[in-house]
């Protein structure tokens, strides 16, 4: 659903049209503005909107309908009634609801079509960027349009694909030597992979390398960008399959690389959150202080991990979810585990005070509780260093990324009348050899 004329949009016109020309008259020309004000009866200067005046309208809009605003996500709306949930979560003006409470749901559609001019687009196929399909017992999610435009743009449509992200034992870093490229053209590139990152968590530690180098990118990070580009292009329609298991697990794999940076010989820490067996979260973020040792260097990923899943329990209690058993992190590194239910304070765990009384609450709590992963069964691994091509890719099969050419598809899905789907046929008899090349690979169901 989609508010074509918003709040937002109205006053941002007239904010734009008429504040200036107040402005104006408040400063040049009294007689003409007591002529305006007689004309318009209203102080232009109430109706001057930003986004947060906006999304306040709407928040109070949400609430008038019985609706609450969950604390864990600020944008997320839910409703509890009679043991159904109908949930609603927005983005400026574009918005998605969902729930098990059809009454519910075709109520709210009324009531925010008699606050704000709306637009139904039915079903959830594309939101943001990311196109969603639906099967039977499972839902898709790619961003396989916006991979093919970002190649189109660069002119890598016909490029050769490659087979990981980035090149394994890489040395990236910043030289004193080092040829300078387009800076303008180096952030747009990977402002676009961090978007793209939403829902590839393939790249992920690969983008988060070239991120590093914003501020002074040379012709070697340049050629980072490329590679991942080259991979991209490898398979575009790549993205994550969720099924529906007969369990709410939660379980975080952490992992992170010792002083993996040459730069400033900082660590990276990366994680991946499944929620009933489905990936839902991940990241690989360089830490911010340079740690003394691998233990500590994990230790401090798994306290980024804990913080993360007290708040994705938060929001699942908000959504009607309650875990039934503790939440399982594991971790590689028995060192990091140990320092954790041991109560014993050294000098080699001084300075990680505070996460170490962090971490041993939550395990005292029974919120959350360790386990131990041998390296070569750790996830994580993809997310803080570059390993070998083997390696990634029996780690995306495990993640559950899919490409969308192993996905069944079907082409006439969004067909209504038998008129409509027969000329389909006759079109795809017709031209089967240019579809099945070209579209067909991008067509999804519902």
């Amino acid at each position: 659903m989609e508010i074509v004329w918003s709040y937002f949009e109205v006053m941002d016109i007239v904010s734009r049209l008429f504040v200036p020309m107040f402005d104006y008259l408040n400063k040049n020309c009294e007689k003409e503005l007591e002529a305006v004000r007689r004309q318009y009866p209203f102080e232009p200067r109430k109706y001057n909107c930003s986004p947060r005046v906006w999304f306040g309208r709407f928040t109070q809009c949400m609430r008038c309908f019985g609706y609450k605003q969950s604390n864990s996500d600020h944008t997320l709306f839910l409703k509890h009634q009679k043991g159904k949930v109908t949930v609603l979560i927005i983005y400026v003006d574009d918005m998605v609801i969902t729930g098990d409470d059809l009454v519910e749901i075709g109520s709210l559609q009324k009531k925010l079509a008699s606050e704000f001019e709306m637009k139904n687009l039915g079903d959830l196929k594309y939101f943001l960027g990311i196109e969603v399909a639906r099967g039977r017992d499972d839902i898709f999610l790619c961003q396989r349009k916006y991979v093919l435009d970002l190649l189109a743009e660069t002119g890598m449509l016909d490029c050769c694909p490659i087979d990981t992200p980035i090149e394994q034992n890489h040395k990236l870093a910043e030289y004193p030597d080092q040829v300078p490229t387009d800076k303008s053209r180096y952030q747009r590139l990977v402002g676009h992979l961090i978007y793209l990152s939403h829902t590839r968590p393939d790249v992920a530690y690969a983008v988060s390398v070239v991120t590093q180098f914003m501020h002074n990118p040379s012709e070697r990070h340049m050629k980072a960008v490329v590679r991942i580009l080259r991979y991209l292009k490898s398979a575009p329609g790549k993205g994550l399959m969720f099924f529906k298991y007969q369990h709410l697990n939660v379980s975080r794999y952490t992992d992170a690389d010792w002083v993996g940076s040459i730069t400033d010989r900082k660590s990276t820490s990366g994680y991946f959150t499944l929620v009933g067996g489905n990936l839902v979260s991940w990241r690989s973020k360089k830490q911010k202080v340079v740690a003394r040792s691998s233990a500590e260097a994990e230790y401090r990923g798994m306290a980024h991990g804990v913080c993360e899943l007290l708040w994705l329990r938060n929001l699942l209690r908000d959504l009607g979810f309650k875990p039934k058993s503790a939440m399982q992190l594991y971790c590689d590194n028995k060192a990091a585990i140990d320092i954790s239910h041991n109560p014993v304070q050294h000098d080699r765990t001084k300075h990680v005070e505070v996460d170490r009384h962090f971490i041993k609450e939550k395990l005292d709590a029974k919120l959350i509780s360790f386990r131990f992963v041998p390296t070569e069964e750790q996830l994580a691994n993809i997310l803080t260093k570059a390993v070998s091509s083997k390696l990634f890719h029996d780690s995306q099969g495990k993640l559950g990324l899919r490409d969308d050419a192993g996905v069944e598809v079907d082409p006439m899905g969004d067909l209504n009348t038998e008129a409509e789907r027969k000329l389909g046929q006759i079109v795809l008899e017709k031209y089967e050899h240019v579809l099945s090349s070209t579209y067909l690979p991008a067509i999804r169901w519902l």
